[in-house]
């Protein structure tokens, strides 16, 4: 399999393990909300999105707190149904001091960064 990929031996068992490591990870998923997951972010961490869609959980709560943006603007913006909005804001209900947390630490990076 290694050959096939083009790499080394060494290289395709630390892809094989990263790989793994990854799927379990996914285990922190809040079975809950089924239409919501994490993904590894840019910075490393592991972000709340809507599944399929990459969009982050709380893009859509600062897009409502933040502009002000209704429900349905939501959906409109970002090409959602009512449905997959109605269920990122349940979650934000269920996890709101994790996402706020993760709103306030992206707001100083962008602060430091300016």
């Amino acid at each position: 399999m290694a050959t096939l990929q083009g790499i080394s031996f060494d290289q395709f068992i630390l892809w094989a393990v990263a790989e793994k490591v990854a799927t379990l990870k996914q285990r922190n998923d809040d079975r809950t909300f089924p239409e919501i997951t994490y993904v590894r972010g840019a910075s490393g961490e592991l972000v709340p999105v809507l599944r399929g869609t990459r969009l982050r959980v709380q893009t859509v709560v600062v897009a409502a707190q933040k502009w002000g943006f209704s429900p349905n603007q939501i959906a409109t913006e970002y090409g959602l149904s009512k449905a997959q909005v109605n269920d990122v804001f349940a979650f934000y209900a269920a996890h709101s001091q994790e996402i706020d947390a993760s709103i306030a630490a992206e707001q100083i990076l962008e602060a430091a960064n300016v």
